[in-house]
């Protein structure tokens, strides 16, 4: 528990077997009351990994249902077991469990629903080994969504994220797509109903185990991203109505 709430940590995993220990062991159970493990039908042993670990929740998809269809699988069972905050940590250790403590309580305080931990702020993602195209990928797409979701986020790609309850159950997150857009889709639903967002400078490691989408998927994901970010703009002006927004109740 954190001030009296409970904390839920979901680890979205494909082949994520040779590092799945190492980020799980540094995650603070001290304040962290469960660890949801959801394996999108990995080729390696990710599920014997977690079991071994003591993981109570673990779910294995049979089928590959991708990155966004993995983290439905990962908001729905954290919310059906009780989580009051809910943080989203890659199983491949690119990023540090270390910063739950400070992601969890900017929540559990009331100051922010949502918190990003952001590889941009800072200089950690060059630092890290991001490549320098997806660096400067990264910050072009950025820009340009900032002033099309008028915001100012650092970044909008990160996939170190925690939520209250209170984000997950009112927007509806099911209609997104099951690709790694899923990630811009959301963010976007939140900004639309007026959550505000909080960012954290995070350091990132990139190493051969560590998950990663190659050019060709980097591009069909901007260009993702930017039609998200333009329906956005257009359901705003009241131009159009999409499915995205349709918020739950």
């Amino acid at each position: 528990m954190i001030l009296g709430k409970k904390l839920v940590i979901v680890l979205p995993a494909y082949n994520a077997a040779l590092t799945l220990k190492k980020t799980y062991d540094e995650i603070p159970f001290d304040i962290v009351d469960e660890v949801v493990l959801v394996d999108d039908a990995s080729r390696d042993n990710t599920v014997e990994v977690g079991k071994s670990l003591g993981i109570k929740h673990i779910i294995r998809h049979e089928k590959n249902k991708g990155y966004g269809g993995n983290q439905k699988s990962c908001y729905n069972k954290a919310l059906e077991i009780g989580a009051d905050i809910v943080i989203m940590l890659h199983p491949d250790y690119q990023y540090t469990p270390k910063l739950i403590y400070s992601m969890a309580y900017l929540i559990a305080n009331g100051v922010y629903p949502v918190v990003l931990g952001s590889r941009i702020l800072g200089k950690g993602a060059l630092r890290g080994g991001m490549p320098m195209y997806k660096y400067i990928f990264n910050r072009c797409l950025t820009f340009a969504q900032n002033i099309l979701i008028s915001q100012k986020l650092s970044e909008y790609h990160t996939g170190y994220r925690a939520f209250s309850r209170e984000v997950l159950e009112s927007i509806n997150f099911e209609v997104n797509s099951d690709d790694f857009v899923f990630d811009n889709q959301m963010l976007s639903q939140i900004v639309y109903k007026d959550f505000e967002i909080a960012e954290i400078t995070c350091p990132t490691k990139y190493f051969e185990e560590a998950s990663s989408i190659n050019f060709s998927r980097s591009l069909k994901y901007g260009i993702g991203c930017m039609s998200v970010s333009f329906i956005h703009r257009f359901n705003k002006w009241g131009l159009m109505k999409s499915d995205l927004y349709h918020l739950k109740k």
